[in-house]
C-alpha cells in the first residue's frame, strides 16, 4: 500500500514538472505493480493537473507550461487509455464538444477532451468553427449526455444560444444536458441562454459534467 502511494507521488511530482517520459514510465511501472488505471488517474494524474490549475489561476505559471504539463499527463494517459478502452471498463458516459462558429481557438477545448477522456467519459470532439447544424446533427447521431460548447470570443457567444434554441425547435433539447465555457462566458450567460451550467476552467468542466451525468 505504502509503495503504491509513493508510486503514485511519484507520477504527480513528474507531471507537475511537465516530465512527460517519466509519467509515461512510472505509470506504466504503477500499473505493473498492480495499481489500478482508475486509481492512476484519480490519485496522481489529476492531483497533479489540480496543481497546475490552481499555480495557473494564481499567475505563477503560464500557458506554456500549462501545455507541458498537459502533455505530459497526455503522456499518462497513453499508457492508460488501452486498458480503460477495453470492453470491461465501460464509458462512464458521452460527450459532444466543440468550439462555436467563427472561433478557432482550441488549447482550452482540447484540454478539457484530454481530461474528460481520462475521467472515463467517451468523447466526440467536433473541433473549431463547429456550426450550429453540426452540434445539432451530433447531439441527434450520437445522443450525448453532454453537450459541451466553448468560445473565446465575445462576438461567438450568440451561437451558443442559436445552438440551444435550435435542439429546443427540433425537439433535442431535453435529451442532453449542455455545459459552456470559454473567456466571455458566465454563470449569468448560461442561465440566460438556458444552458445546464457553467465552467471557469478544465478542472470545474469535468467536475460539472460528471455530477451532471450522476444526477
Amino acid at each position: 500500500m505504502v509503495t503504491s502511494e509513493l508510486e503514485l507521488e511519484s507520477i504527480t511530482r513528474a507531471l507537475i514538472k511537465g516530465q512527460a517520459n517519466r509519467v509515461k514510465t512510472l505509470t506504466t511501472l504503477a500499473i505493473e505493480n498492480g495499481v489500478t488505471p482508475q486509481r492512476v488517474f484519480q490519485n496522481a494524474l489529476l492531483p497533479g493537473m489540480q496543481v497546475i490549475g490552481r499555480q495557473f489561476r494564481d499567475n505563477t505559471i503560464y500557458i506554456s507550461d500549462v501545455l507541458i504539463a498537459s502533455r505530459a499527463m497526455h503522456a499518462g494517459l497513453h499508457v492508460l487509455k488501452p486498458i480503460l478502452s477495453d470492453p470491461q471498463h465501460s464509458s462512464l458516459g458521452k460527450v459532444v464538444i466543440g468550439t462555436v462558429a467563427g472561433d478557432l481557438h482550441d488549447i482550452g477545448k482540447n484540454l478539457i477532451v484530454m481530461m474528460f477522456r481520462g475521467s472515463g467519459l467517451e468523447v466526440i470532439d467536433l473541433g473549431i468553427d463547429v456550426q450550429t447544424e453540426d452540434f445539432v446533427e451530433a447531439v441527434n447521431e450520437h445522443q450525448p449526455d453532454i453537450l459541451a460548447m466553448s468560445a473565446m470570443l465575445t462576438t461567438t457567444l450568440a451561437m451558443m444560444s442559436e445552438t440551444i434554441r435550435e435542439l429546443e425547435r427540433l425537439k433535442l433539447r431535453d435529451g442532453v444536458k449542455i455545459i459552456i465555457g470559454g473567456n466571455p462566458a458566465t454563470q449569468d450567460f448560461a442561465n440566460a441562454i438556458n444552458a445546464d451550467g457553467y465552467a471557469v476552467d478544465v478542472f470545474k468542466a469535468v467536475d460539472l459534467a460528471l455530477k451532471l451525468i450522476i444526477n
